[in-house]
């Protein structure tokens, strides 16, 4: 009741004092005006503040009013009765607009601050976005600092329980949800590394996990708890996350190489070329690496002595023998998977945020691969030639992939390479000594330019691998999508089809004024009537 007066009057009131009884039942209680009290007094010798942390200057609306209510109990029953009333103020009194109350948060409001955090969208600019989408700041009754103290709240409930509650988390996902992996594991009873795949990351694994990419340098959390997302190339030549992990830390040495070395324009060229030649055979790779070690004087550098030692597993060349291995000559994927994830992620996140706002780059990602699959299959596809084999690869593969039916010919060079092709015609079996097929997974152009001078109207089948299929994720999986903890699915969907009847009703009623006084009057009689 009073604070109703109050909201009419133009003021906040809190609650202050309670008196009790000696079996602690409550005696009086003191409502007083929110400018009651006095400010506490605060010093600072500003000549002296070396090695002195200094106190945030926050101004205090204490200035003592009077102005309050007393209550006190009717003995032997549960009533209360005015026992003080004191009305006058020290101040000037505010606007109903002005009033703590009338900024206090509604449910979609703090669901707009929640969600608007999952794409990395902190308060300051949730609230701009909010003033963006109402049609201007006072159409918004929270301010900015509301705004960052929902989220400081949210992050004090969580609080040191966040490791326990993303395991918790994980765990409830596990047993619920249709075959979903979670693995974690402690150090003296903290978290020190955890494991996850879902159903569909898992499938993703199963068809495109001929080559894996994982970059353990991407922290994401307050934490600086290592993410280590695990990449994996579809059938669109895009990258799809097929399981992904936290570390607690990640061993790093620190090597010195001059930077002269680097800048050198002609060495990075050359050794460029030399480590990424994916045609050029170990043997030849050893001499080579050989002879430009000596010529810029590195034969006892340390890193690049290291780098040597282990070149059978990052040389392409040393690969060639390996299915798919022409699929990812470089660590571009995962920094690209490590930008992708960049754009949701932030590192001061606690460990629930983030996998919160790794849910939603998730399922931007498998949102970006349905479309993609909806354009291949809808596409139609100018044939540039009459052959009936490139009618079949364009009903057969995704649109990712270009195929060649050209003679091969060095536009840049008058050196010429040689490749021989084997083929037998009745047996359909043909063969490259290019092996661009055995290393990714597609047959090249001068395999091509044989099969149709021999005939042959269609691709053999052996060679149309599954991973690069329109058809290759089952249709059980193709909508599927990151399941969230939001709590009732139904209900989610009530709540979203409401929401977007209200949108489809106000957008038929914006542009006629009479008829959106009556939407507003009638939505007024509901919001009554509930």
């Amino acid at each position: 009741m009073y604070s109703e007066y109050a909201e009419i009057g133009g003021f906040d009131v809190r609650l202050s004092t309670q008196s009790r009884f000696d079996n602690k039942i409550i005696k009086k209680k003191h409502v007083i005006c929110n400018r009651g009290g006095k400010q506490k007094k605060k010093s600072c010798d500003t000549l002296g503040t070396s090695g002195v942390r200094r106190k945030r200057n926050s101004n205090s609306r204490a200035i003592g009013c009077q102005a309050k209510i007393i209550f006190e109990s009717v003995y032997g029953t549960p009533d209360y009765k005015v026992f003080q009333f004191d009305e006058l103020h020290n101040h000037p009194l505010e606007k109903r607009s002005n009033l703590k109350k009338a900024r206090q948060m509604s449910y979609s409001e703090k669901e707009f601050i929640v969600h608007a955090s999952t794409s990395k969208i902190g308060p300051t600019m949730a609230h701009k976005l909010r003033a963006s989408l109402r049609g201007g700041y006072e159409f918004v009754k929270p301010k900015v600092v509301d705004y960052k103290y929902l989220r400081r709240d949210i992050n004090r409930v969580i609080g040191y329980k966040d490791a326990q509650m993303i395991v918790n988390t994980m765990n409830d996902r596990q047993a619920h949800y249709p075959n979903y992996s979670f693995e974690f594991n402690c150090q003296d009873d903290v978290l020190d590394c955890m494991f996850w795949a879902d159903e569909m990351e898992k499938t993703y694994y199963a068809e495109f996990g001929d080559v894996i990419s994982f970059d353990a340098t991407f922290r994401t959390n307050k934490y600086r708890m290592v993410f280590v997302p695990f990449t994996a190339i579809d059938h669109h030549k895009k990258s799809v996350t097929v399981g992904s992990g936290l570390l607690s830390n990640e061993s790093i040495e620190l090597l010195l190489i001059s930077d002269d070395l680097f800048t050198n324009t002609d060495f990075r060229k050359r050794f460029s070329k030399l480590v990424w030649d994916i045609n050029m055979k170990p043997d030849v790779f050893e001499v080579k690496w050989g002879l430009l070690m000596k010529e810029f004087n590195l034969e006892d550098t340390r890193w690049f002595k290291n780098m040597f030692t282990i070149r059978d597993s990052w040389i392409p060349g040393y690969f060639s023998g390996i299915p798919m291995c022409g699929l990812m000559k470089t660590t571009l994927r995962s920094e690209s998977m490590n930008s992708f994830f960049n754009t949701y992620l932030e590192s001061g996140n606690l460990l629930l945020s983030f996998m919160i706002n790794y849910d939603t780059a998730i399922q931007k990602q498998r949102n970006t691969q349905r479309d993609l699959d909806k354009a291949s299959k809808k596409a139609s596809y100018k044939m540039q030639t009459p052959r009936e084999i490139e009618l079949q690869a364009s009903k057969v593969y995704t649109n990712g992939w270009d195929l060649y039916i050209v003679q091969h010919n060095n536009s840049k060079s008058d050196f010429k390479i040689e490749f021989k092709v084997e083929i037998k015609v009745e047996e359909k079996e043909i063969n490259c000594s290019c092996e661009h097929f055995k290393r990714m997974g597609v047959l090249c152009r001068h395999a091509f330019t044989i099969i149709m001078r021999c005939g042959v109207k269609e691709i053999p089948e052996r060679y149309i691998l599954k991973g690069w299929r329109k058809d290759v994720i089952s249709r059980n999986y193709r909508f599927s999508s990151v399941q969230s903890d939001s709590g009732d699915c139904e209900n989610v969907k009530l709540v979203n089809d409401s929401y977007y009847s209200f949108e489809s009703c106000l957008d038929i009623v914006r542009d006629d004024k009479k008829r959106l006084a009556l939407f507003a009057e009638k939505q007024q009689m509901l919001l009554n009537e509930f």
